[in-house]
């Protein structure tokens, strides 16, 4: 008892210190309008992008260099639709032309979201944090120490202890009766079994996002432009040399005029973060990619990189409903379980889940019987802004072996490019959603959660009524029930937003993330993974940003091992 009183003692503290509690922007005063910059300007560093590691990592770089960011969206601070955990789902239909949600959809027909905001995913996420494995850890090559202090460095901000109540801690309870042991109620690592995690909700329900850790930042040596749209890499060779070196960009503020930002002497970088689908897309405008492909769209190719936009991934999710005869609290993921066999539980409690699982929330397909015992509606308009009393459970496909493909639609940064994930290509990745959705209907089915249960409702009814409330675009049978879960699988397959690739570790850039062929250039973010690390990724993106900042900061400084 006492532990845990002094963790949340140091919480409040921390939230004194850094102010984290005041709603109110913190008044940056390096982050500014890009259509105020200069038409040129020179820096050590240039990031691409202002997201969830651009963020950390751009903090970092200034305690030692001049660092310029340049983000395409907006400030998170002062829209209660991302600082609100109520307004976490009308947070993602917000679709205006100049909000934080760009959504699309995959050649495979589902309905997907990027950031378009400073703090990136961590803007409009579901808030879980929560560390990668030991293992993920190794694999990436990454320095065990180094990685600990940034993931501590981070959560000194960011990162809250979840307090399940009500219907959530009956679903930690219902895990471990469905068999995913053992229980190891808090922590923030990643273990086989049933946990309680961290949320970057704050006990008052106040999202932190990675625009928070600029705090840390030397506001003398950094500038973050927003609404700054970088359109290509400039590059130049050395003469009589035949390797490039990326040497500045050139972006465009919201007024449509052109600024351009460079390098200073030889030995700065810049640096793309502009995640998964961003990073990929913008190689492939500035000449970096497929040869035949840039060739097509009129693109002159810098460095022929066929790799480049392949090995996408989304983990596929699928999601059931659990109505409950009790009522429920609002509540995000704080619950998981995470199980051997290749597959990650999780929840939400209390939402209106209309703006977030239909196309148009006012317009909803979603039929008449699934209305009424979701919503307790008619399934008409009436429907919008009513709450759900009960639980969506989803499961997440930890690895899957189905793997895509990025391409450019057009030359436009600012249209999203096309992008396709081939869910469920491989036959494996089939049999661990099923196995996974066996193990959510053996938690609904639980002693824990009986007193929440609908005795009218049987898990073929609860398959059948999900499979009409959630909306995507692919072939649908008529009917779903536990008898062809494997079918359900596939056709009412969700994204869970941790898509990934397009520019890997190994295939596009090497172990310190530099670009392969290039100089000055390297990527860091989501698009450099080769599977999701973690349950959630968000954690694991702004330590990144935090490693990757301190081990180039201390090359630059010609320092070992500072951290």
């Amino acid at each position: 008892m006492g532990f845990a009183w002094l963790g949340l003692l140091t919480q409040l503290s921390l939230l004194f210190f850094f102010g984290c509690c005041d709603r109110e922007d913190p008044n940056y005063t390096f982050v500014k309008h890009s259509s105020g910059a200069p038409p040129v300007s020179y820096h050590d560093y240039i990031v691409v992008g202002g997201g969830t590691a651009g963020c950390p990592m751009a903090a970092t770089l200034s305690q030692g260099s001049d660092v310029l960011v340049l983000e395409r969206g907006g400030s998170p601070y002062g829209n209660r639709n991302i600082s609100d955990l109520a307004s976490m789902v009308d947070n993602l239909a917000d679709l205006s032309p100049d909000g934080p949600v760009q959504r699309f959809v995959s050649e495979d027909g589902v309905i997907n979201a990027r950031a378009r905001v400073l703090g990136g995913a961590s803007c409009i996420n579901a808030g879980f944090y929560s560390r990668a494995s030991a293992q993920e850890v190794e694999s990436m090559g990454w320095d065990a120490t180094l990685v600990r202090e940034s993931y501590e460095w981070v959560e000194k901000v960011v990162a809250f202890e979840a307090r399940p109540v009500n219907w959530t801690a009956a679903l930690k309870d219902a895990l471990v009766e469905a068999g995913v042991t053992p229980d190891h109620g808090f922590t923030y690592e990643h273990l086989n079994g049933t946990k309680i995690g961290a949320s970057i909700f704050d006990p008052t329900g106040h999202r932190h996002t990675a625009a928070d850790l600029l705090r840390y930042a030397n506001p003398r040596r950094l500038t973050v432009l927003l609404r700054a749209t970088v359109h290509r890499i400039l590059f130049q060779k050395k003469r009589g040399g035949s390797r490039v070196r990326a040497h500045g960009v050139i972006y465009k503020d919201a007024l449509g005029k052109k600024h351009r930002a460079y390098l200073k002497g030889g030995t700065g970088e810049v640096i793309v973060a502009a995640g998964a689908l961003g990073s990929p897309q913008l190689l492939m405008l500035s000449g970096i990619g497929p040869a035949d492909h840039l060739k097509s769209l009129g693109i002159k190719v810098v460095v022929d990189q066929p790799l480049v936009g392949q090995g996408m991934s989304d983990n596929p999710t699928n999601a059931v409903v659990s109505p409950s005869q009790l009522p429920v609290d609002l509540a995000s993921v704080q619950v998981v379980g995470i199980s051997p066999l290749g597959f990650y539980v999780e929840h939400l409690t209390g939402f209106n889940l209309l703006p977030a699982l239909s196309v148009d929330p006012t317009n909803s397909p979603v039929d008449e019987r699934a209305s009424q015992v979701v919503f307790g509606a008619s399934g008409e308009d009436d429907t919008v802004g009513v709450t759900f009393q009960g639980g969506l459970i989803v499961e997440k496909v930890a690895r899957p072996l189905s793997r895509g493909y990025l391409k450019l639609k057009n030359l436009n940064p600012n249209e999203n490019p096309s992008v396709t994930f081939n869910y469920f290509a491989e036959p494996e990745d089939v049999a661990v959603c099923v196995e996974s959705l066996k193990t959510i209907q053996r938690a609904i089915q639980s002693e824990a959660l009986a007193k929440y249960r609908s005795p009218d409702l049987t898990i073929d009814d609860l398959v059948d009524i999900s499979a009409n409330l959630i909306v995507n675009e692919r072939p649908r049978q008529v009917t779903y029930n536990s008898t062809n879960l494997d079918q359900y699988c596939k056709d009412v397959v969700l994204t869970i937003w941790h898509y990934h690739g397009g520019c890997q570790v190994g295939q596009v850039v090497d172990g310190e993330h530099k670009v392969h062929g290039v100089d000055a250039l390297r990527v860091i973010d989501g698009s450099t993974f080769s599977f999701s690390p973690g349950t959630n990724p968000q954690a694991t993106v702004m330590m990144m940003g935090r490693y990757m900042g301190l081990k180039l900061l201390n090359k630059r400084l010609g320092r070992k091992n500072m951290h």
